[in-house]
């Protein structure tokens, strides 16, 4: 497929199916874990990719240098990269004024639970000026379809297992989590107004190669390795849906390829404009301490536990109902953590020379 060269040359909004080959699809967050990885698998495909990052220090830019050489050495020219603040929307502009985009995967975000009780404002302007930011874009380039990081922290306190994107999510419990919620319901305003196709993907702890210090996986691997005792929190009675890094790719992906119809039909998430919300996540919560024993066994070392009270924000247990994304993207999990941990595990030594 020929790249168009202005939006001109198109009418409306998804009239082509994302997955055609030669497009060129803007990546925010590119050099973070999971839009590493997003990026890395859309030029695998043929596609060219304009990647977007600030770089900030929340956790080792280091780590995020070393994720983009590895885009620019796999890929070359395919890859663009622009280090800039999207929440600066002159600074987007400046740098995408010629810039065919013709689908948006926008996985940028000030993350972290904890974090958000520190310094809130870098919620306020990362995910909510940033998002209206990319909504604007989106709406300006008539993008054919733009798919957006949510996360299952909006599901708060909710004690009906597992998490469904119908269930209501009016309680968060940390600033992090409320910032999502409002991106969602920002998103389905422009997507009613403007037609915009839109869906949105509620992560459930993604784990996996190039993942993120600030994660368990990381902090109970590095401890373990040098000895040192881990955190273990709510003394260890706490679930987690822990979700490969590939399993996630193959999820946004699948999305990317499928815009929602601009139909009036009811979507999953309650939309009846071109928008849908999907959890994206393993459907198989595990017990925080089998996950310890998971480590302990690709690491080859007893782990020392701390056992301390549940942390502010935390939740007890994530479990994510898949059932929509499965019936309509064919979303279907496969690594389970006794596969995927130690591929973490041997990828983590190799990173830190350890071998």
């Amino acid at each position: 497929m020929a790249l168009y060269s202005s939006r001109q040359d198109r009418e409306g909004f998804g009239d082509t199916r994302v997955g055609d080959i030669g497009m060129t699809i803007l990546v925010t967050g590119a050099a973070g874990f999971i839009g590493m990885h997003v990026a890395d698998r859309l030029m695998e495909q043929g596609h060219a990719v304009v990647g977007i990052d600030n770089l900030n220090d929340y956790y080792p830019v280091a780590l995020k240098r070393a994720r983009l050489d590895l885009l620019r050495e796999r890929h070359g020219r395919l890859f663009t990269f622009h280090e800039l603040d999207f929440a600066d929307m002159g600074a987007v502009q400046a740098a995408l004024t010629d810039q065919v985009i013709e689908a948006i995967v926008h996985l940028g975000a000030q993350a972290g639970v904890r974090y958000s009780l520190i310094n809130p404002h870098a919620y306020v302007r990362s995910n909510l000026a940033g998002h209206v930011n990319m909504l604007e874009l989106a709406r300006d380039r008539h993008v054919r379809h733009l798919v957006y990081a949510s996360s299952s922290s909006v599901y708060g306190g909710n004690e009906s297992l597992p998490f469904r994107v119908e269930d209501r999510v009016d309680h968060p419990v940390s600033l992090y989590a409320a910032t999502k919620r409002a991106d969602e319901l920002m998103s389905e305003t422009y997507a009613h107004l403007f037609r915009i196709p839109m869906t949105g993907l509620r992560f459930f702890t993604v784990y996996g190669p190039w993942g993120r210090p600030d994660m368990a996986m990381w902090i109970f691997t590095s401890k373990i390795l040098a000895g040192e005792p881990i955190p273990v929190f709510n003394h260890g009675r706490m679930q987690r849906d822990f979700t490969y890094i590939d399993d996630i790719v193959e999820g946004i992906i699948g999305c990317l390829d499928h815009p929602p119809a601009d139909d009036g039909a009811l979507k999953a998430g309650g939309s009846r404009a071109p928008h849908r919300l999907y959890n994206i996540g393993n459907n198989r919560p595990e017990e925080l301490m089998h996950l310890i024993a998971v480590l302990e066994e690709a690491i080859g070392r007893k782990a020392q536990l701390d056992f301390q009270p549940m942390q502010p924000g935390d939740v007890h247990a994530t479990y994510a109902d898949i059932s929509a994304i499965a019936r309509d993207i064919g979303f279907s999990p496969s690594t389970a953590i006794e596969i995927g941990v130690p591929r973490f595990v041997q990828w983590y030594r190799r990173y830190n020379d350890l071998d």
